[in-house]
């Protein structure tokens, strides 16, 4: 079990990974070649994409894998809102970009699933090491519940797949 000061709303997510790995290492004398920390608040992936990142950590000799999914609302379309209610770009590019079409794919950690190799992790202190690989995951199993509003999809999507799997 974690400490009471490892589950806070502000605490770090590596912080409850860095715990297991020591308290492993301390009370056990074992450590482990892989961490994989799956987020409660990410319930739509399934075993295959696990299985995945593992896979992917192993042919690649990954330091680390994070899961993404690509953005919807692409940040070159992003703007800062002034107080007076003005727009200004949020990033600022040298060729504005017209159409969806010619916008860059984009993604954004989607908190499905970070794997790391243990010694780094505690060497780093960090699932995002300079060899970090992503693995793309796709935007039905991306959702990342911080919202009454995402907890309400999260729930509609759950009840879907358990009706299908039953028909």
């Amino acid at each position: 079990m974690r400490p009471a000061r490892l589950a806070q709303d502000h605490t770090p997510g590596v912080a409850p990974a860095l715990h297991a790995a020591q308290w492993l290492l301390e009370n056990e004398g074992y450590q482990p070649d892989l961490i994989m920390l799956l987020q409660p608040t990410s319930p739509l992936r399934i075993p295959e994409d696990i299985d995945k990142a593992v896979e992917l950590a192993r042919e690649t000799g990954a330091d680390a894998v994070v899961s993404v999914t690509q953005v919807e609302a692409h940040p070159y379309w992003m703007k800062w809102r002034h107080p007076d209610g003005t727009l200004e770009d949020f990033l600022k590019v040298d060729q504005p970009v017209e159409r969806r079409q010619n916008l860059p794919e984009v993604y954004v950690l989607n908190g499905a699933i970070y794997l790391v190799r243990t010694e780094m992790l505690m060497e780093q202190k960090t699932f995002h090491t300079a060899n970090t690989f992503s693995l793309v995951m796709p935007v039905e199993r991306s959702l990342d519940i911080d919202t009454p509003w995402d907890l309400y999809l999260a729930d509609l999507i759950l009840k879907d797949r358990r009706r299908n799997e039953v028909s």
